[in-house]
């Protein structure tokens, strides 16, 4: 299968947000929330348009990765990294690479325009295969000074990171309102809301700590 990656449009916005909604719809818990969240990304002052990218397959959106700009903050420095998410795939597309492709081609781009590393909170035993290691490596914690099992770390070129820890901070804008979500989703088609089994496994990375 051809995977053809290019930069997302204005024109593709709504595609996007229905693609993300049926990537997670009932995967996190019942119904979803990404589709909201990259809705308010890409106005955010975080948002770096320059690594939002969007998947095509046989004519049409499969696949979205956008990635804002977050923080490492330590005693006396705040250092500039990169998270991205949501990273979405149509379920009909699952496993078939697009999410390789996305992920390589802009950790490729994020590296040439400078950034540092990558933080994110993601399944561990899917992201490993890009080179993501458990933040604790580099004594990443989150803003309560814990360490998840699912924060997770990739160094953009080798020791990136070296001489810097502290805390992961990925601002607000990852922040949803429910009572929001609950207007926004009138703009789309009806789904019904289920328990799901990889629902079992986020709850289980929620409560996993190092």
């Amino acid at each position: 299968m051809e995977i053809a990656v290019r930069p997302e449009t204005e024109q593709d916005y709504k595609t996007v947000e229905t693609v993300t909604r049926e990537a997670f719809w009932n995967v996190h818990f019942p119904g979803a929330e990404e589709h909201l969240l990259i809705h308010h990304l890409r106005n955010a002052a975080e948002f770096v348009p320059a690594l939002d990218f969007v998947a095509v397959c046989n004519n049409e959106i499969a696949g979205n990765i956008v990635y804002a700009e977050s923080k490492i903050i330590d005693s006396n420095t705040v250092h500039t990294a990169l998270t991205f998410g949501p990273l979405s795939v149509l379920p009909a597309y699952q496993n078939r690479g697009i999410g390789t492709a996305l992920i390589e081609h802009t950790k490729k781009l994020a590296a040439e325009l400078g950034y540092r590393a990558i933080l994110i909170y993601g399944d561990p035993e899917y992201y490993k295969r890009f080179g993501f290691k458990a933040s604790k490596e580099f004594r990443i914690t989150n803003g309560e000074g814990k360490y998840p099992a699912a924060l997770l770390a990739l160094e953009l070129y080798p020791g990136a990171l070296n001489g810097i820890q502290g805390k992961f901070d990925e601002g607000k804008i990852y922040a949803v309102d429910v009572a929001e979500l609950e207007e926004f989703e009138k703009g789309f088609a009806k789904k019904e809301k289920q328990a799901a089994k990889t629902q079992e496994r986020f709850n289980e990375l929620a409560n996993a700590w190092l």
